[in-house]
């Protein structure tokens, strides 16, 4: 029998199609995710105390310890996913599922992670060039002037960080899914994410800005705010991950 008409015939592989979402689906996604939290409380500050304690751990380490750390965010953020996934389909759950993305397609995920790592590593370099500039300048000019190109320095470096930061933020967002979930290759995955993100910037900006607003009161509190910020943030970014992507 001819390969290509063999049955059962293997399903299509995921193209990473997205479909664009009305700009008040966010909230939908936010109320998704705080029920996700509700639906097993203990189950996730279990997780997310246990996270926390990893990434700190592992960030003690000088230089080095940051760059594992961003290698493995999406390997756990496909832990996370997958929590919510069972959860979603009424799955028994457990604090295990954590290292979910540990036991598949580790390494396509350490690659985004490589990915990510290179952006963000790179975009702070370029800030630290600005602002080394800006404090050389200042030294050269004077006191009063100098305070202002120093200043001017730092606020150009805080601005391109900011604006730089965004399409890599884009091209990871979605990736830790879709590798997760549909075994797309790393580059494939991060291409998917970013088209997705253009496609619904509206929604993903006033996501963006809830969400960054919420970890600012979330780190108050001596950081113990991000308990509570890390489940409904990851069943958010779930819900919007099956809006965008299995809603087509």
């Amino acid at each position: 029998m001819n390969e290509s008409t063999a049955f059962p015939m293997a399903p299509a592989p995921f193209t990473g199609a997205s479909r664009e979402v009305d700009p008040g689906a966010c909230f939908d996604w936010l109320r998704q995710g705080w029920a996700m939290f509700l639906a097993n409380p203990g189950l996730w500050i279990g997780s997310a105390v246990l996270l926390l304690i990893m990434l700190m751990a592992i960030s003690i380490v000088p230089f080095f310890g940051q760059i594992a750390a961003h290698l493995l965010v999406p390997l756990f953020g496909a832990g996370m996913v997958q929590i919510c996934r069972h959860l979603a389909e009424e799955k028994p759950a457990e604090i295990a599922d954590l290292f979910a993305g540990f036991r598949h397609g580790a390494g396509e995920l350490v690659m985004v992670g490589v990915f990510f790592a290179a952006g963000i590593f790179g975009i702070a370099f370029l800030a630290f060039l600005l602002v080394s500039g800006g404090i050389l300048g200042g030294v050269v000019t004077g006191r009063v002037g100098g305070f202002g190109i120093a200043l001017g320095g730092v606020m150009l470096a805080g601005l391109l960080v900011m604006v730089l930061s965004i399409p890599v933020i884009m091209a990871t967002w979605f990736a830790p899914a879709l590798v997760f979930f549909h075994d797309m290759k790393p580059l494939d995955a991060m291409k998917a994410s970013f088209a997705a993100g253009a496609k619904n910037w509206l929604a993903m900006t006033i996501f963006g800005v809830f969400l960054v607003v919420a970890l600012f009161f979330a780190m108050l509190p001596l950081g113990l705010g991000l308990l509570l910020f890390l489940p409904v943030f990851s069943g958010a970014v779930y819900a919007s991950y099956r809006d965008i992507f299995e809603g087509v």
